[in-house]
């Protein structure tokens, strides 16, 4: 794999093209930001950690026949991913309530939701990613009706998984945040990451106690220490 020129740079990826037109690297940088970028660092290591979950996480996920674009971990910090055509939404699946769903709707602070909730923001930074319904994403031909239904299938899927598996581990999924995109034959895959940066998690039995980047958000303490301690929990070494 020959990397070429830089295709995107996101907030706290690198998105570069390779020798193959249907094959990508993807590097993590150590940037980390909160409220729409407002809020910005850089902090040694922070993409290696992510990059190393990410890691644990795609192949497991594959194995439960959900397809994602990872194909391979090249560096402690880069990905070979399948190219995909990215869906503007953020998919956000919630097994208990906090953040904006407490703020803006009334729930309790970790209230459990069951069957998981599932809500879908447009990913625009500019208009402060505002929630979507099924009507609007159709509207706005983001997604057909067979592709949105897709999606909330992978969804759930990914959640069952990754909620089993991080239980075992003594770490509550509060919360999750996806993207996805169709390959070249238009199957709908999984894209970006999976990492404490998109994961919402607390050390299980004790509410809102935050394992995740809201330590980051809400200064909460060594947000380093956190991710580190994190990683070694998921991926055990």
């Amino acid at each position: 794999m020959k990397q070429g020129d830089l295709l995107y740079l996101g907030k706290a990826k690198s998105v570069y093209l390779t020798d193959k037109t249907d094959e990508l690297l993807v590097v993590f940088r150590d940037d980390i930001t909160a409220f729409d970028g407002q809020k910005k660092n850089v902090l040694a290591g922070k993409g290696g950690y992510n990059a190393k979950v990410t890691a644990y996480f795609y192949p497991l996920l594959e194995a439960a026949g959900i397809p994602t674009h990872f194909l391979a971990e090249v560096t402690p910090n880069s990905h070979l991913v399948r190219r995909l055509s990215m869906i503007p939404l953020e998919v956000i699946v919630r097994n208990r309530a906090a953040g904006s769903l407490v703020r803006n709707y009334g729930f309790t602070e970790g209230q459990p939701l069951s069957p998981p909730l599932i809500m879908m923001d447009l990913k625009d930074d500019s208009r402060h990613d505002p929630m979507v319904t099924d009507e609007l994403i159709l509207a706005m031909h983001l997604a057909t009706a067979e592709e949105l239904a897709e999606i909330k299938r992978l969804a759930l899927a990914i959640n069952a998984v990754l909620r089993e598996n991080l239980t075992a581990k003594g770490l509550d999924l509060i919360d999750m945040k996806f993207e996805f995109g169709r390959d070249t034959t238009g199957m709908i895959r999984l894209g970006d990451e999976i990492s404490m940066d998109s994961l919402r998690l607390w050390d299980h039995g004790a509410i809102g106690a935050s394992l995740d980047k809201d330590v980051y958000r809400k200064e909460l303490g060594d947000v380093m220490e956190t991710y580190a301690a994190v990683a070694q929990r998921i991926c055990g070494k």
